[in-house]
């Protein structure tokens, strides 16, 4: 029962079962999807190619799924893992699992992926043997992407085998791991369904349109964009409602009534109006003169109309605040409309969260994990309340406080487990916050701070919007290194915002090239290009630890560390090519060197002309995974799954570096360049991209700029040359760029509409 999980079966290859497969696939199991029938389950895999958003790494992924009949459990061979994630039904459930409970299987691990019927009365007609390896794992649609997973125990459940399976969830899936008790809803669905309804309930009032609820549910109070109706349409209607009914169902006379379906939810369901899958819900997509445009849906008369743009002064008036908790505050105590809406949804779901949190879960912060992680909230219910204010939520929303729940919820701030269920948190998880709580920074500006690590490592946080890297940035990396030389094993570059970084500030670059600066232009490459060189050779192990966007110079960070470990959902490239320009923070140059590296002894040409392609065509990685492919990530970088271990993970991979006696890397004096042959051959491939239509003129100017570089400029042929002759290349190539008018309305358009204009 002890021995490491290796393999999985997951048993249902529905849309949740099929997506399970694909990211155990992803982790790097051997994964067998069964059905009823090996058709069922092929087409199951089938649906895994067409799924968006991508429920893959990369496409080999799938080759490691093999499908096959609930027959064939004897001919699979014993699975270290099984997932039970067929229809919620009680009795379909237990006939499957009744042959689970054979001895060819007696040593593997059983869950069930469902999300409302009691774990313990799935578990309890089997045996005692069964039943202590049986739990639930609830996870997140699309599980690629939502990393919560709600992990349930029942009062046979082996707490040693809870313990292991969530470690495994946690580092091998990458998931975030809340126990949660054996209730109805678990801990996610009850609060997200209960706040969800008062919402509907809102609507159903007329005091608000669709577009006000989404407009101020959204962002604005941390929630995704979706915010609450394009979400619902998103999930689909009818689970919601089966979701609701059956909490309604299951839950005690008091609290079912908090869950009847609205009657216009079920009217929506019996017209098929239940969202995007059926192409219309509370929003819906309609033709328009040659395109689409969306409607939405006016609850008092049951039809669509145009959309009405929320005229909504509160919403207004928060829009220049970062600080989500300050906007939530600030939009619950407004004696606006906006306030109105959240002290009677809002209100009325943080009450309900205090009252039911006890007999969920085992601490408020484990509720607020679970909203954050399943949900989408940047902050949970009881983070909320303190964000607002204990007493401030009782007065403006007129409720009693509930038997003195709220308050103790509000005391206690740390993980409690009881130590019969679940899984408990692991050292490492967010490194970078729990260093910055017990610590200050070791230095600060405005763009970034160096943060000590403990056990020798130092780092580099970035902490603009969107993490952009101007001055202050590159200023704390040079510093970064010097402190790390002097007083440290290793420099880990990262942070634990949604982005690692969006790349160089766009903005200044536009105004100084509008203004004629080319000089504070050339200095600002040069500084740019001086700190990468600086990562690159430093005397201590230099670790780069992307998530998220890693793009422009974000990327090129990357390219100059000694080592990268990137989270799994990181979406690296060099993009430069988008805005007109060429990479020139010694991304090109890297790219260059990379491709010789990965020739080896072969001819190089058809390697750089791939970099090439890679960097004209702005490729963006749809993964960690699809970084290694696309040749940002080496073969020595690593890949982390869990998103919140990324720097402990580079922290200790710059450590190990450091202790197995790391030597210093010294810049390149003999990199070798195609000369005027390949230039030729680049450029064939731009005229030939322009006539195919794949590439404008503009595109072609800057490719050819680009080619120019990988070739190695005024060269009369094949020879070699330094890494500090290449940087000049870039950024001469980059400065002749910012002169042409195209490449300044691409900048300006990007920076308006955050999208690339093909001019």
């Amino acid at each position: 029962m002890n021995r490491p999980i290796r393999s999985a079966a997951v048993l249902g290859a529905g849309v949740m079962g099929a997506q399970i497969a694909a990211h155990l696939a992803n982790a790097g199991l051997p994964v067998a999807l069964l059905d009823v029938t090996d058709e069922a389950a092929r087409q199951g895999l089938d649906r895994l190619r067409r799924l968006k958003p991508d429920p893959c790494f990369v496409p080999e992924t799938l080759a490691g799924i093999r499908t096959g009949s609930f027959d064939d459990l004897p001919r699979v061979g014993p699975r270290d893992w099984l997932v039970e994630a067929v229809v919620e039904s009680l009795e379909i459930k237990q006939a499957l699992l009744e042959r689970v409970d054979t001895p060819l299987l007696a040593e593997a691990i059983v869950s069930s992926n469902t999300s409302g019927i009691p774990i313990a009365a799935i578990a309890e007609p089997f045996s005692a043997g069964f039943r202590r390896r049986f739990l639930g794992t609830h996870f997140f649609n699309p599980p690629r992407y939502l990393r919560l997973v709600e992990i349930v125990a029942t009062e046979w459940t082996d707490p040693a085998l809870a313990q292991r399976l969530g470690a495994f969830l946690d580092r091998r899936l990458g998931k975030g791991v809340v126990p949660a008790h054996d209730t109805a809803g678990f801990i996610a669905n009850r609060l997200g369904v209960f706040g969800a309804l008062r919402l509907v309930e809102a609507l159903v009032s007329g005091d608000f349109t669709v577009e006000e609820i989404d407009a101020i549910t959204g962002a604005a109070i941390g929630r995704p964009k979706s915010a609450t109706f394009r979400t619902l349409d998103i999930a689909g209607l009818d689970v919601f409602a089966r979701v609701a009914t059956d909490l309604s169902r299951r839950l005690a006379s008091e609290d079912a009534a908090h869950f009847r379906v609205p009657a216009l939810i079920s009217a929506m369901v019996e017209r098929g109006r239940i969202g995007e899958k059926a192409g219309a819900g509370f929003y819906k997509r309609v033709k328009d003169d040659g395109g689409t445009k969306i409607l939405a849906l006016d609850p008092a008369t049951g039809e669509y109309r145009d959309p009405l743009v929320p005229r909504l002064s509160g919403l207004e008036a928060v829009r220049g605040i970062d600080d989500v908790a300050t906007r939530i505050r600030t939009l619950f105590l407004g004696r606006n409309r906006e306030g109105a809406l959240l002290r009677s949804a809002l209100g009325a779901t943080l009450d309900y969260a205090a009252r039911v949190a006890p007999s969920i879960a085992n601490s408020p912060a484990d509720v607020d994990r679970a909203m954050r992680l399943g949900f989408g909230w940047a902050l949970g219910p009881f983070e909320t309340w303190d964000a607002i204010g204990h007493q401030q939520v009782l007065d403006a929303c007129a409720v009693s406080e509930p038997a003195l729940l709220v308050r103790e919820a509000m005391a206690e701030r740390r993980d409690r487990l009881a130590p019969d269920r679940g899984v408990s948190s692991a050292p490492g998880l967010l490194r970078l916050g729990t260093s910055k709580s017990r610590r200050p920074p070791v230095k600060r500006n405005a763009g970034a701070s160096l943060i000590d690590l403990g056990d020798g490592a130092l780092a580099v946080e970035f902490h603009a919007k969107l993490n952009v890297i101007g001055g202050d940035a590159l200023a704390m990396l040079h510093a970064g290194v010097a402190e790390a030389e002097a007083n440290y094993q290793t420099l880990v570059i990262g942070n634990e915002a949604e982005h690692f970084s969006a790349g160089a500030n766009l903005m200044l670059l536009l105004l100084e090239a509008q203004e004629g600066n080319w000089d504070e232009i050339d200095a600002g490459v040069r500084s740019f290009q001086s700190a990468m060189m600086a990562l690159k050779t430093a005397g201590v192990p230099v670790v780069a630890a992307p998530a998220g966007l890693a793009l422009g110079g974000g990327c090129e960070i990357c390219l100059h560390a000694d080592r990268v470990r990137a989270a799994a959902e990181t979406y690296m490239g060099l993009v430069e090519a988008g805005v007109g320009l060429i990479p020139a923070g010694g991304g090109t140059k890297e790219m260059l060197i990379r491709a010789l590296d990965r020739a080896g002894a072969s001819d190089p040409a058809p390697w750089v002309q791939a970099a090439f392609e890679t960097m004209a065509f702005g490729k963006v990685s749809t993964s960690g995974a699809d970084a290694r492919r696309l040749g940002y990530l080496r073969d020595v970088d690593e890949i982390t799954m869990n998103v919140e271990r990324t720097i402990d993970d580079a922290a200790n991979l710059g450590l190990n570096r450091a202790g197995a006696g790391y030597q210093p890397r010294a810049s390149r004096q003999h990199v070798a360049v195609g000369g005027p042959d390949l230039y030729a051959t680049l450029k064939l491939g731009v005229h030939l991209a322009v006539r195919a239509g794949r590439a404008t003129e503009h595109d072609a100017r800057v490719a050819t700029k680009l080619a120019w570089v990988l070739s190695g400029g005024d060269v009369a042929h094949r020879t070699n040359v330094s890494e500090r002759y290449l940087l000049d290349l870039e950024r001469e190539a980059f400065l002749s760029l910012c002169g042409e008018p195209k490449t300044l309305e691409r900048i300006a358009h990007t920076l308006k509409t955050g999208k690339p204009l093909r001019n």
